[in-house]
This record gives structure tokens, sequence and C-alpha cells, in this order.
């Protein structure tokens, strides 16, 4: 089934089927479900390629993809045949046994990257707690220190468990949750300087740095791109002291950037690198990745019961091929250019409003102004209204984040829409 028929179907959905269900009300959610998250008034039910249509039968251009996620889209029909095929073969079992199609996805990744070694897991956050405890193992057993300490980068986001809360560089996350996990260390993003001074002034006694956790290109900290020379020069300072280098490639990784890893922007290779959102294309999955000299895991050491099983390996394989057989990443590329040469005449026709439009590929961030009233998520609400999908990216960033398989036209839809959202909250 082709996705034209696949989004015909969503546009015209079969009648409801059983008369017996209760309708949908937000007041019966929010009495249900735990109040963490600040949801938008909106409740989704079906999607197809890049649109999706809440409750009411209402249709919107998704710019948000479950939060860089959805990297085919919704229904894409490889995820379909995928899906289907798996789940009527085998679904889960346990790590305690060999699975053909986890080591078949493994072996895409390493022949795709510079990856010698695969642990799979579920999430963005088990993907870098993976690292972080591999990074710590490393440190006792081969650099012999006592007290390893783990760099991080202000308005980083590294996952919302208490290790990557932590490793995050954003107080707003931390606040309640103290006390936290000890070893971790904040510099500022693509100062290199703060790195080698943060390297001097924690080497004493039983302290040593023993790894650098960053993000190649900051998603929620206002979808800031690393610089080319700050990171080489990462890569060189660890090269000479033995400090593992990690990547946090959960939003840019798998595509999003316009390359397959954000690090091939930046021309250096990390030592650890982790992935998760766009790997299963929606279905949930994660993976650490690492170099083989510090593979350091031995059986028992660390674990995830559902990581890796069957169901959503074989999804994600089926995701990476896809990627792979429709030169998927072409069209990000192409589709990212258009896309920032659009923010960029809208932003010069609000030079009071807008002030900065950055990316790579199909991750892009709109700044507003620092010294007015409206916010990204004034911005988001307006878009809503108008038929568009957007996610901000903290208080003054409005992220781009639609699915890899995005059209010409409908990058010139969500322009023209963002445009009336703008001249609404603006007047």
């Amino acid at each position: 089934m082709s996705l034209q028929t696949l989004i015909e179907q969503a546009t015209n959905p079969p009648e409801s089927g059983s008369a017996a269900s209760s309708p949908f009300t937000t007041d019966s959610f929010d009495a249900s479900v735990m109040s963490t998250y600040g949801r938008f008034p909106l409740a989704l039910e079906r999607g197809a390629g890049c649109r999706v249509w809440d409750t009411q039968g209402r249709e919107y251009l998704d710019f948000v993809a479950g939060i860089a996620t959805c990297t085919l889209g919704h229904a894409h029909p490889a995820m379909v045949e995928a899906v289907t095929r798996q789940i009527q073969k085998l679904h889960h079992v346990s790590n305690l046994y060999y699975i053909p199609e986890q080591g078949e996805l493994a072996q895409w990744i390493i022949q795709n990257s510079c990856a010698d070694r695969v642990f799979f897991c579920n999430s963005g956050a088990e993907a870098n707690e993976a690292a972080i405890k591999l990074a710590r193992k490393y440190a006792h057993t081969v650099l012999d220190i006592e007290k390893p300490i783990i760099l991080t980068a202000n308005a980083s986001f590294h996952g919302r468990t208490l290790a990557t809360i932590t490793a995050t560089g954003q107080a707003k996350y931390q606040k309640y949750f103290d006390p936290l996990v000890p070893g971790f260390h904040y510099v500022n993003y693509n100062d290199i300087s703060a790195v080698e001074a943060a390297i001097s002034e924690l080497d004493e006694g039983d302290y040593r740095v023993a790894a650098i956790l960053i993000e190649p290109l900051q998603g929620e900290g206002g979808v800031r791109p690393g610089d080319v020379e700050y990171f080489q020069k990462l890569r060189q300072i660890c090269d000479d002291t033995g400090i593992l280098l990690m990547f946090d490639e959960v939003q840019v990784g798998m595509g999003r950037s316009g390359k397959l890893w954000g690090y091939e922007y930046l021309g250096v290779e990390p030592d650890i690198f982790t992935s998760a959102k766009g790997l299963g294309g929606g279905i949930p999955i994660g993976a650490m990745m690492s170099k083989k000299f510090c593979d350091v895991f031995q059986p028992g050491e660390h674990a995830s019961t559902f990581g890796g099983n069957p169901f959503a390996c074989g999804v994600a394989l089926a995701v990476c091929q896809t990627l792979e057989r429709e030169n998927i990443l072409q069209n990000v590329q192409d589709r990212g250019e258009q896309l920032r040469s659009g923010l960029r005449a809208i932003a010069a026709k609000y030079p009071h409003h807008l002030t900065e439009v950055r990316g790579w590929g199909l991750i892009n961030g709109l700044e507003l102004a620092a010294d007015i009233p409206l916010t990204a998520a004034d911005v988001v609400k307006a878009a809503i209204n108008e038929g568009l999908l957007l996610v901000p990216a903290g208080p003054k960033v409005v992220r781009f984040v639609p699915p890899l398989i995005v059209t010409e036209a409908e990058i010139n839809t969500a322009l023209k829409l963002l445009e009336k959202a703008l001249a609404t909250v603006t007047a």
C-alpha cells in the first residue's frame, strides 16, 4: 500500500466502530494521567505522512514529528509492513538468548557509523545512562580514576532519569530532585577555554575528568549547532589525555541533521555515542554505541529487559534501510535549505520580533527577540490555530522538526501557515 493511499484513508476514515466506546474528553484524561506535561488543548488520533488529525477531524501539518522522532512520518508503508510482519513472528523474548533482529540492526549501525559495539535499550535517557556507566567503569578499570568526573555543557539536555538530569546543564530540570548524582561538572557550550580550565581545576587528588558528554547540536538548549573548531579541539584534548569523548545524538542523529550522524558535520569521531528518537521512527528503542577499546562491560554489569527486543529492532531496521534505499538524507538536506531560506525571509519581515534562524538539515530554530514579551509557546499556540504543529526549544526558540520525508510543497505550506500565526501574535 502506498503512502498516498494511507493519506487518503486517514483523510476519509471509516465510521467509528463501537457505539459503546466513550467519547474522549480532556477532563477524563487529566483526572487519570499524571500532570507531567503542560499539554496543548489538542487530542490527536490518526496520521499519515506529515499530516495528523485530531479527535474532531481537523487536519494539521506536523512539524513536531513526536519531537524529532517520527523519521518516516506517520503510517509509512515500510513501518506498517515491518510492524505487521514482526508482531506476527516474534515480538519479545529475552536477552538471555540471541536475537537475530538485534544482531542485524547492530551490524547496520556499525557498517554506517564509527561504532564497533552496540547496546540496545528503550529510550535516549537509558542510552545516556548506559554511556555514563560505561565511562565510569572505564575510568575505574582503565584510567585508574577513583572519583571520575564527566563534563557536560550548560543548556544541554540528556534525559529525565536522576543521572541524566544531573548531566543536563539546566537547573529547571533539576529543581526538587536533589540530592543529585555526584560526578558531573558544567562548562559553556562551544567554549574550549572553559573545557581546558575545568580539566585543570578538577584534576586534584582522587578526582579527575574521565569523559566529556556533549551534543553535536543542542536541541532543547535552543537548536544551537556545535562549532567545528571547538569539537576538533575537544577531540584533540581527549586524544592527548585519555578522556573519553561521548556524543549525545538522541535528537540530531539518524539523519535529522542531513547526515546520518551529527558528528559527521564536525569532522570528528566520538568514542561513545547514543541514539534513540528517530532510530525506531516512533517505536521505542535506544542505543549506546562505542569503539572497541572502551567496551568494558561484562555480563551482569548492565542490562535492559525490553532493550533490543525483536519487535523494536525489526521495525528500526526497516527505518534504517528505508533511509538508505530512498535516499532520504538528500531530501533532508534539500528541504532543510528550503526551510531555513523561508524562515530567514519571514524573519526579515519581523526584525523587531525575530532575531536568528539556525540549524542543520531538518532540525531548525527560529529565535525570538529577548526584549519582547512574545514567547515560543505563544507562537506555537497561534500556529496550532492555523493548522501547523511546532514545538518550543526553550522560552524563546521555536523548533521545526518535521518528518524526514517532508515535501517541497509541505515546507511551503508550513511557511505560509507560520506567517499567518506570526501576523496574529505580533498584531
